[in-house]
């Protein structure tokens, strides 16, 4: 038997109703004043007050597109984190070169970074996982005070755990180790991992998108962010993750093409502070560092260049599309995703117009279905315009390197697609010094005779299927 009155069922019903459509337009109007792109506010929109039952739930999950709350988090906070931003800028000054006016990207870089460009630093590109994690452990061997480190994904498997045994040997051995992990993409790491380096002195954060219950429902705002801090000398940062397919060792994937970057000098000081602002949010807590440093034989200029959802503009967008409208003659990036927006795209078609050597090396195969589809549907409107695009395929390539003329190259973990332009938390290295940019050059030459050049014609004479595949996954771009 029924416990509500039968004849009052229309009118909860239409209460009901009432109910989701006002939340439809409660959330259409937050869409409306918060999503970044007029493409992704018309789409929200529309869906929010058409179909408010399937939409609400789901902008919950990924409609948020800005991230004010660590911006405010950072700012109101701590005044100590303040003070040691304060200070650090102070002692950067000393080192900071002077950027010419027609250098336009430097100068833009370095306004959208918030950071200089500094002398004396020391600049080495470790080439695949096999080289960098080798070098990391043996850095982190040295490590006499602390070690700071930030990775997307760390993973409970051989190398994940030779990664633990490395944090716990450390702190048993004194030394203060804070390691930040993105509740995302570290999703799969078990308790026990992360109880077994508590126990030993490993203080252990997740970076969430927020410090409310609700931010359990978000899935956006990932900290992509791979960092390791030693003393505050010595840095690393750039595409590998901590997993045992980083090493080539995953069937699926097979050999593994990757670059990171190992720096020294005052460039130091500044993954630090990145670090220590992620690991504000993360914590509320402020760590003791060492913020001295002192230049480097070798006197490479180089900039760190943070990017993400909580600066006022789309800044690794920004980056990207100044890349090529500054670009003369060359401009090479790889990738393993290539979803641009029309901001990015319509650069690298100028570019190529001009005469500029644009290149985008990708890998043949795939990790993510939808952004390796969606790659597919950007052919119709970059390969005819010049722009190319090459398929790597020895292997999974994942490296994330920008490579402008001959004045300047980059290594770090921003990747062409909306996540990177919009959503994650990045971290890239640029440097105009000519041996750095020389190197990088014929590493990424290397590469490109490891690929095949795609042709328009492996979208448009594919099936039907595979290309109302490839525009459905593109539909998709902004929450893949």
């Amino acid at each position: 038997m029924s416990l509500i009155d039968p004849e009052i069922m229309p009118l909860l019903s239409l209460l009901a109703w009432l109910v989701l459509e006002l939340l439809g337009i409660l959330h259409a109007l937050h869409a409306l004043m918060h999503v970044r792109t007029s493409q992704g506010t018309i789409a929200w929109v529309i869906f929010l007050l058409t179909f408010p039952y399937l939409a609400v739930p789901l902008y919950w999950v990924v409609g948020r597109s800005r991230f004010s709350g660590y911006v405010h988090g950072r700012r109101a906070g701590d005044e100590r984190l303040r003070k040691l931003a304060e200070s650090m800028h102070r002692r950067l000054r000393r080192y900071e070169i002077v950027i010419p006016d027609e250098d336009a990207f430097a100068r833009a870089a370095m306004v959208l970074g918030g950071l200089p460009f500094t002398r004396g630093n020391a600049l080495e590109l470790l080439i695949n996982g096999e080289e960098m994690f080798e070098r990391l452990f043996r850095e982190m061997r040295q490590a006499r005070e602390y070690l700071c480190v930030n990775f997307f994904i760390v993973k409970n498997d051989q190398l994940g755990l030779r990664f633990q045994q490395a944090l716990i040997e450390r702190a048993q051995a004194g030394v203060k180790v804070w390691f930040l992990f993105d509740e995302f993409g570290s999703h799969k790491l078990p308790h026990r991992y992360l109880r077994t380096l508590r126990d030993a002195g490993v203080e252990c954060r997740s970076f969430g998108t927020n410090r409310h219950w609700w931010s359990r429902l978000q899935v956006n705002f990932r900290n992509h962010r791979k960092i390791v801090v030693i003393d505050g000398k010595t840095a690393f940062l750039g595409g590998l993750n901590v997993g045992d397919e980083y090493l080539g060792r995953d069937v699926r994937f097979g050999p593994w093409r990757d670059t990171h970057l190992q720096l020294k000098g005052p460039a130091v000081q500044a993954v630090q502070m990145v670090f220590l602002e992620d690991w504000f949010w993360a914590s509320e807590a402020v760590p003791q560092l060492l913020w001295t440093t002192r230049p480097e034989a070798a006197d490479q200029v180089a900039a760190i260049i943070p990017t993400g959802p909580a600066d006022p503009a789309d800044s690794w967008q920004l980056v990207v599309a100044e890349a090529a409208n500054s670009s003369r003659h060359r401009l090479w990036i790889t990738s393993p995703y290539f979803v641009p927006d029309e901001g990015v795209l319509t650069a690298l078609q100028a570019a190529a117009i001009r005469g500029v050597d644009v290149r985008i090396l990708l890998p043949e195969r795939a990790d993510h279905l939808l952004v390796w589809l969606s790659a597919f549907s950007y052919y119709e409107q970059s390969i005819p315009y010049g722009v190319k695009l090459f398929r790597y395929h020895r292997g999974f390539l994942h490296q994330k390197v920008m490579l402008i003329d001959e004045r300047l190259a980059a290594v770090g973990t921003a990747n062409l697609d909306n996540r990177s332009f919009r959503l994650n938390f990045e971290i890239t290295a640029f440097s105009p010094d000519p041996r750095f940019v020389d190197e990088v050059s014929r590493m990424l030459a290397l590469d490109f005779k490891h690929a095949r050049e795609a042709r328009v014609e492996d979208f448009t004479q594919s099936s039907f299927l595979f290309r109302a595949a490839c525009r459905a996954a593109r539909l998709l771009a902004p929450i893949q």
